[in-house]
C-alpha cells in the first residue's frame, strides 16, 4: 500500500519526465519503473528525493558533478533518462530489482574517475545509480581496521584515518577525489604498494548488493565472490556498498622529494639506472618516474624540444636514512638534503597531488578535483629493462609526438611476493614497472579528441618491443576501450576475452565462472565487464 506522500511524489516525477521520453515508450516504462522503485525501497527511507529526471532543475548538475573526463561532458553525449543518487542501501536494492524487472541498463558510479566514462555513459538507453551519498567511514584504530563505504573518496578516507592516528594509513591511490568503490574493486594501487601491496591486498570484508537485491557480506557471499570483487571490478558482480580495510603502519615522519632532469642533464643515464634500482631498492621507498616533453633553451638562445624526467618519491622514514639509501643505490640522481621534505603521511598526499604541502589538510575533504580536462589513458607492463639505445628511441618518438606523457610506476617489494592468483589482479612477480600513457587537452571537439587519442595509440604502438607479450598486459583500472569492447546487451564471452586476458591473464576464466554463477543472465554489465560463460 503506497503512502499518499510517496504517491504524490511519483506523480510529480512522472509529470517532470520529458514528453518525448514518455512518447517513446509503449507502456510508460519510466512511470512503472519509478513506481517499482518506490515500492521496493524502505518506506522509512523514501527514495523519491534521490530520483532525478531530465526536467528536474538539478539533473544536469547532478550528472556533471562526477564527470572527471570532459570527453564525456558534451552536448552530444547520450544522457541517462534517470539518475538515482542512493541515500540508503534499500535504494540500491530497489534499483537492482526494478532495473531487471523492466529490462533497463544500469550504470554504477562512485567517483567518476573511470577513464572511459563507462560508469555514466552508454550507447543504449540507461540510468545511473550514483553512490556518492553512501560514503560513511568508520575507523577503529584499536582493531586496525576501517569500514569504508563505496561513495567515499580516498581523500576522505585518508583524512578520517589521520584524525584518529598519525601512525596509520592505507595503501591506495594518490588522487584524493577518486571514489572508493571503483578504485578498490579494480585493484587500487598507490605509492605504498612496494611496502604493503595493493588496496585489495588489504581488504578483509565487504558488503555487496547482489543480482537478487540481497545485501551480502563476506560470509554470506562466499569466498569466490569475495575474491572476484577484490580486483575483478565490482560492477560486473553487484553493487559494492562498503569494504572493511586493514590499516597499515606509517611512521610519524615520512619524506618526499621531486627532482627533474632533462636529456641535457644526463636524463638517459639516470633513467637507465632508475630502471634497475626502483623495483629493487628498499621497500620503504617508491620512486615514480614521469617523462614529458618540454622546451629547452641553448646557450645560443635557440629553443628546442627535450625530454624531461621527473622523479617523485615517497619514503616511509626520515631524510637522513633516505639520503643514505640513495647515496648507496642511486647516486646518479644526485639527491640533496635540500630536495627532501619531511612531513606527515597525510600531508604527503598533498605533495603527490600537486597541492601546496602547507595547505590545511581539510582540502582532502574537497570532492571536486583541482582541475578537469579532456583525457585519454593506456597502459603496459615492462618485464625487462630497456637499453639506453631503446630509451633514446623513445625520447625521439616522444619529441615527435610532443603532447604525450609517460608515467612509470615501479613494482618489486611486496608486489613480487603476493601470488598472481591471490586476487584477480595478476600483475605481480616478474614486472619491473607499469606504464601509463597520458594525453591531456583543454579544447572541445571530436577532431581535437581524435588527434590526442591517436597520439597515445602511436606511442603505445611504438612501445610494443619493450613491454609484456602474449598477452600484452594492461591494468583494469586504467580503462582502455581500444583493447576491445563488449556491446551492451551483447556481452559475449569471445568479445570479453579480448580485453579480459590483457587485464586479468589466467584469472579471467575464474572470473567468468564466478560471474556465470552469481549473475547468469548478465544483468551487471558494461562495455568491459566480465561476461558469462557460453552455454554450448
Amino acid at each position: 500500500m503506497l503512502l499518499p506522500l510517496s504517491l504524490l511524489s511519483i506523480i510529480l516525477i512522472i509529470l517532470s519526465l520529458p514528453s518525448q521520453t514518455l512518447a517513446s515508450t509503449n507502456s510508460s516504462s519510466e512511470n512503472t519503473f519509478i513506481r517499482c522503485l518506490v515500492h521496493h525501497s524502505d518506506s522509512s527511507n523514501p527514495i523519491t528525493p534521490a530520483i532525478f529526471t531530465p526536467n528536474n532543475a538539478s539533473f544536469s548538475s547532478v550528472l556533471q558533478a562526477y564527470i572527471r573526463n570532459l570527453r564525456f561532458n558534451n552536448s552530444y553525449t547520450r544522457k541517462p533518462y534517470l539518475i538515482i543518487t542512493a541515500l540508503h542501501v534499500s535504494h540500491v536494492q530497489a534499483a537492482v530489482v526494478c532495473a531487471q524487472k523492466h529490462n533497463l541498463q544500469m550504470k554504477i558510479r562512485s567517483g567518476g574517475h573511470d577513464y572511459e566514462g563507462v560508469s555514466y555513459v552508454a550507447e543504449v538507453p540507461f540510468f545511473i545509480l550514483d553512490m556518492f551519498n553512501i560514503r560513511s567511514i568508520d575507523v577503529d584504530i584499536a582493531a586496525g581496521t576501517a569500514y569504508v563505504q563505496a561513495g567515499a573518496t580516498l581523500g576522505e578516507v585518508y583524512y578520517r584515518i589521520a584524525e584518529k592516528s598519525d601512525t596509520h594509513g592505507f595503501p591506495a591511490g594518490v588522487c584524493p577525489t577518486v571514489g572508493v568503490g571503483g578504485h578498490i574493486s579494480g585493484g587500487g594501487y598507490g605509492n605504498m604498494m612496494r611496502k604493503y601491496g595493493l588496496s585489495v591486498d588489504n581488504v578483509i570484508d565487504a558488503e555487496i548488493v547482489d543480482v537478487n537485491g540481497r545485501l551480502l557480506d563476506r560470509k554470506s557471499m562466499g569466498e569466490d565472490l569475495f575474491w572476484a570483487i577484490k580486483g575483478g571490478g565490482g560492477a560486473s558482480f553487484g553493487v559494492v556498498i562498503s569494504y572493511k580495510i586493514r590499516l597499515v603502519q606509517v611512521p610519524k615522519v615520512v619524506t618526499v622529494f621531486q627532482v627533474r632532469r632533462t636529456l641535457e642533464e644526463n636524463a638517459t643515464n639516470i633513467v637507465y639506472k632508475w630502471e634497475h634500482v626502483a623495483p629493487n631498492i628498499d621497500n620503504d621507498l617508491f620512486i615514480r618516474l614521469i617523462l614529458d616533453v618540454v622546451n629547452s633553451t641553448s646557450q645560443n638562445n635557440v629553443t628546442n624540444k627535450t625530454v624531461r624526467g621527473t622523479f617523485i618519491a615517497l619514503f616511509l622514514g626520515d631524510s637522513k636514512r633516505l639520503l643514505s639509501i640513495m647515496k648507496e643505490s642511486f647516486p646518479e640522481l644526485g639527491l640533496k638534503e635540500s630536495d627532501c621534505i619531511e612531513t606527515s603521511w597525510l600531508r604527503s598526499v598533498l605533495f603527490w597531488t600537486n597541492i601546496n604541502i602547507t595547505m590545511p589538510v581539510e582540502i582532502l575533504l574537497d570532492r571536486m578535483p583541482q582541475s578537469l580536462n579532456y583525457l585519454k589513458r593506456k597502459s603496459d607492463y615492462v618485464k625487462e629493462a630497456i637499453s639506453k639505445e631503446g630509451l633514446e628511441g623513445i625520447w625521439k618518438k616522444m619529441i615527435e609526438l610532443e603532447n604525450t606523457i609517460l608515467y612509470f610506476n615501479p613494482y618489486g617489494g611486496r608486489m613480487a611476493e603476493i601470488p598472481a592468483t591471490a586476487t584477480p589482479f595478476p600483475h605481480r612477480a616478474g614486472n619491473l614497472w607499469k606504464v601509463q600513457y597520458q594525453a591531456n587537452w583543454n579544447e572541445p571537439g571530436k577532431e581535437v579528441a581524435d588527434y590526442y587519442i591517436d597520439l597515445t595509440r602511436k606511442l603505445h604502438s611504438y612501445m610494443t618491443p619493450f613491454v609484456s607479450k602474449n598477452p600484452r598486459e594492461a591494468f583494469f583500472n586504467y580503462k582502455d576501450l581500444d583493447l576491445g569492447i563488449n556491446h551492451n546487451g551483447k556481452n559475449s564471452y569471445q568479445e570479453g576475452r579480448v580485453y579480459g586476458v590483457e587485464y586479468f591473464k589466467e584469472n579471467f576464466d575464474k572470473l567468468v565462472q564466478i560471474k556465470t554463477k552469481v549473475d547468469p543472465h548478465n544483468f551487471f554489465r558494461n562495455e568491459q565487464s566480465i561476461p558469462t560463460k557460453p552455454t554450448n
